[in-house]
């Protein structure tokens, strides 16, 4: 690698697509023992490279951990930056300025690991899946958990608290009333990113028209046209997969055997409520995500301690080492037993491996030529359209960071928009339709690591039911070669003129 070259010239397509080739290839090679595919899972085994993880069926992928391959295709793409004239501090300094973009998500990882411990220890988990057992039926409970985990998000405008504190009593519940755990997971992601991405107070839903200039609720009355439909053919496919579910019928012996064994070692109280609503209501009033759990980790605590009688270093201990319930039904203490920050590290890892290799691609220059060859086949509206989903998708696959996917085709595919005569907010629509939705899919991205930590079910089996994040950019996709919902460009000079400044 060169040690004194600061002026690295662009990389070839070729030279941009080593990398990507290198880590497809390893976590390829990183399958150990692959059985038979479920037919549910229509999606290559390389994606399965995570862990020892049940999937559809029960089939089970063991395999290497999934950091080890993102750690030797950084490698070879720190490698190739040296071949382009980068010297190491550039190269590292890319590694770094990826670290630096995942800090946020890390520290939220390591408090929704210490507040899903202190708040199972404290009841607060526990009673809200006793009443999801009370009250939900296997008939409808994926619609159930696609609506909740949609005002949720909708309201807070975050869909890793709702899957960090709904989502974690929700899969209890689908657990406790033998609910496919992959279909209850694609129901929560479902729910919680229709929430993120319509929601004034999301991040990305206020990054994408800042990034290309359009006004924030202009941009989110025009996701409407998209999202929408997308959340309604949703609902109606749980709908009718929850119908098929009920046939199965479950043993109400089964759910006596999870109420009691949960009744009998948590102390009930209405008073268990105040935790999860401390938080939304933080969230709702725009506090930040990170201080608004640690307020709920901290009351949560409290409740262990006040209304379970717990010690104070026992509840310290189990917001480290997570909760070990010992109800006497191996079926409750599967069911409890869960979370604490050390349960994070390994997707902390994940994050981590993704986000250095990430960054080392973007310094380099190589992200962006992939992303400009993608630009080659925008040769009208339709092929426009699908270069801004192929580019945020496949941003999310090799930087594994939704902002990134957000940015990078928002600085790139303005001026075509404009130049097309496409007002801009179709551009921010699109980015949030191909980089937003499919982020959780996708298992070494931040969110579907976080979403795989929070909620126990590995994204490529939660992927064929999270039906709005894999029907949304087939929508955006046909109204870009139908030009349904496509709004031109405004022709009055005032705008013109603004357009131009801003370029």
């Amino acid at each position: 690698m060169s040690k004194s070259s600061g002026n690295p010239r662009t990389p070839t397509l070729t030279e941009a697509l080593i990398p990507v080739g290198a880590l497809v290839v390893f976590l390829a090679g990183s399958v150990l023992n692959l059985n038979e595919l479920p037919t549910l899972v229509v999606i290559t085994p390389l994606l399965s490279a995570l862990a020892s993880v049940p999937l559809v069926g029960g089939v089970l992928y063991e395999s290497i951990p999934v950091q080890i391959p993102l750690a030797a295709a950084t490698v070879v793409a720190a490698i190739m930056a040296g071949r382009l004239g980068a010297n190491w501090r550039e190269v590292q300094q890319g590694m770094v300025n990826g670290i630096m973009h995942s800090l946020g998500s890390i520290l939220i990882l390591l408090a929704v690991g210490m507040l899903i411990g202190v708040w199972i220890a404290s009841g607060v988990v526990p009673m809200l899946i006793t009443w999801g057992l009370q009250l939900m039926s296997p008939s409808y409970f994926l619609v159930a958990a696609c609506l909740i985990c949609a005002v949720v998000s909708l309201v807070t405008g975050s869909s890793w608290t709702t899957a960090g504190t709904v989502g974690v009593a929700l899969i209890g519940v689908a657990q406790g009333l033998g609910v496919s755990l992959p279909m209850a997971a694609g129901a929560i992601v479902s729910g919680a990113y229709f929430g993120d991405k319509m929601s004034p107070l999301s991040e990305t839903t206020n990054l994408a028209p800042g990034v290309v200039g359009v006004d924030l609720f202009n941009h989110i009355r025009h996701m409407i046209f998209t999202t929408g439909p997308s959340w309604v053919i949703a609902l109606v496919l749980y709908y009718i997969i929850g119908i098929r579910q009920s046939d199965t019928g479950i043993d109400s012996n089964i759910l006596d055997v999870f109420i009691t064994g949960i009744e009998s070692s948590t102390h009930m109280s209405i008073l268990l409520l105040l935790p999860p609503l401390l938080v939304l209501g933080l969230v709702m009033m725009r506090i930040p995500a990170l201080p608004a759990l640690v307020a709920g980790i901290l009351s949560g605590g409290l409740a262990a301690i006040g209304l379970q009688g717990m010690g104070l270093a026992e509840t310290l201990v189990v917001a480290y080492g997570g909760f070990v319930a010992d109800t006497g039904s191996v079926a409750v203490d599967d069911l409890l037993t869960r979370g604490g920050m050390s349960s994070m590290y390994g997707t902390i890892g994940i994050v981590l491996c993704a986000m250095t290799f990430g960054g080392v691609m973007e310094r380099s220059g190589m992200l962006a030529r992939l992303a400009e060859a993608i630009l080659q086949f925008a040769r009208n509206r339709g092929g426009l359209v699908a270069s801004t989903l192929a580019t945020s998708i496949g941003i999310n696959l090799v930087a594994a960071d939704q902002y990134l996917s957000i940015v990078v085709p928002g600085r790139m595919y303005r001026p075509a928009y404009i130049k097309m005569g496409l007002d801009p907010k179709n551009l921010s629509r699109c980015m949030e339709d191909g980089g937003t939705i499919t982020s959780p899919l996708i298992p070494w991205n931040s969110c579907g690591a976080y979403m795989f930590a929070t909620l126990g079910v590995f994204p490529l089996a939660y992927l064929p039911f999270a039906f709005l994040n894999l029907i949304n950019p087939l929508i955006s996709l046909i109204y870009g070669y139908t030009g349904w919902t496509m709004t031109p460009l405004e022709s009055n000079e005032s705008e013109s003129s603004e357009i131009e400044n801003i370029v």
